[in-house]
């Protein structure tokens, strides 16, 4: 038997506010905080919704202030919630001599702001618009900002969180997409119930609602198309459902062992018990119609738990609102549940689709939910598909419902699944 593992702390940064409170008002009171772009002009892609953080002032949050000036968002983003996460755990930044305190991070960064490179790329054309490769690295020698190449380095968040905290143990980076922040805190779990760590942080942030990656998703088909709907166009599990809109934020957990928790006074939100992961191995973006790794990822969660699928009293659903990843994640539950199909919601139409930090967020919902006995709701779900069926969805309004185990899951662009398992205590 590994040591339990509490959740004592909960940071969220969100587009329905920065805070955890501000957040779960924002999602119990079945509130969207999708709209039209305003960072940039959005009028070339598929999509021109997301679902963006206002204003809100970094250096409020960063103690090391001369290290905002080799953040992207993606690693402001990250440091915001978990900042948050360890002030909500009442816990000061003490210098980890012994290395007992462990951080697990994951995000989708991929470069630094790539309007640097772009500008040198349009002053590198030769006479037909063509980019001269080598005029282009001529000027990207003497015009791109060296700052440019650290802010880009992609785990840079791991450090500025180890910077942060002083924390000096088990450590790892997961690049991805929503599976990412998810097996972040899965590992966390792991290093504290296996005695590897007293103490982890662990979560995810990301800031897809920039071109760069809009355009990437975009291209993928995974965005919707009714612009017209507005916060009303991301719709999971609803027949009119036609591809999700992302969002920016970060979500991260502090894990302890249970009883040194309990003996400093800690308040516990709830029991991290299983963990499992399984890979689709179709194509991209493509998931099996039935399911199946999602089955496995959750039966390895419950498994690991003691528990029985009865027992699942609410899941935090991926439920992105694809055509196909929806009906795939509901055929799943289906099958798990053999017909005593446990309540389920979506969150993403509240804060759009956070990408590397939607696991995470997941887990965060259930924790709150097991804590505070309130299922946030899946909003635009009107009319279920005929594909999406036979669940207990929470829809129109918040659910008072106890939440004994609850599930939450994330799954990945390339196929990746995850399923954490979680008690009240």
């Amino acid at each position: 038997m590994g040591r339990r593992v509490a959740i004592t702390g909960v940071g969220l940064c969100t587009p329905l506010g920065i805070g955890t409170e501000a957040t779960w008002e924002g999602l119990v009171g079945a509130r969207s905080a999708v709209g039209e772009i305003s960072s940039y002009d959005p009028s070339t892609l598929r999509t021109q919704l997301g679902a963006e953080i206002g204003e809100f002032k970094p250096r409020d949050y960063v103690e090391h202030r001369r290290s905002l000036r080799t953040m992207t968002r993606h690693d402001v983003l990250t440091l915001v919630a978990a900042v948050l996460a360890m002030q909500d755990a009442m816990l000061e930044p003490a210098d980890d001599v012994d290395g007992r305190a462990a951080a697990f991070a994951a995000g989708g960064k991929e470069t630094s702001v790539p309007d640097e490179l772009t500008d040198v790329a349009l002053e590198a054309r030769d006479e037909d618009g063509v980019v001269d490769t080598a005029r282009f690295g001529e000027i990207a020698m003497r015009g791109v900002p060296p700052l440019f190449f650290l802010q880009g380095l992609q785990g840079a968040a791991l450090h500025y969180l180890s910077e942060a905290f002083s924390m000096r143990g088990s450590n790892t980076y997961f690049a991805g997409t929503a599976e990412a922040g998810l097996h972040a805190i899965g590992r966390g779990y792991r290093a504290v119930r296996r005695g590897e760590a007293d103490l982890a942080l662990a979560g995810g942030g990301d800031a897809p609602v920039n071109w760069w990656n809009m355009a990437k998703i975009d291209a993928l088909g995974m965005t919707t198309r009714r612009n017209d709907l507005g916060a009303a166009a991301c719709r999971p599990f609803d027949r009119d459902r036609d591809g999700t809109v992302l969002g920016e934020g970060g979500a991260f957990l502090v894990l302890e062992e249970l009883e040194a928790a309990r003996a400093r006074g800690a308040h516990v939100y709830g029991e991290i018990v299983g963990y499992g992961a399984a890979s689709d191995v179709g194509r991209y973006v493509t998931p099996d119609p039935q399911g199946r790794p999602i089955v496995q990822a959750m039966r390895a969660a419950l498994r690991e738990a003691g528990a029985s699928p009865d027992d699942v009293a609410y899941v935090a659903t991926h439920g992105s609102g694809t055509r196909l990843g929806d009906a795939s994640e509901a055929a799943a539950l289906r099958t798990l549940s053999n017909g005593a199909a446990p309540l389920a919601s979506s969150v993403k139409p509240a804060t759009g689709h956070l990408m590397a930090a939607a696991g995470a967020l997941n887990a965060a919902v259930v924790a709150l939910a097991a804590d505070r006995g309130q299922l946030p709701p899946t909003l635009n779900l009107e009319a279920v598909d005929t594909g999406c069926d036979g669940i207990e969805w929470v829809t129109g309004a918040t659910h008072e419902a106890r939440v004994p185990l609850g599930l939450a899951l994330a799954r990945g662009v390339e196929g990746q699944v995850v399923a954490l398992a979680m008690r009240g205590v």
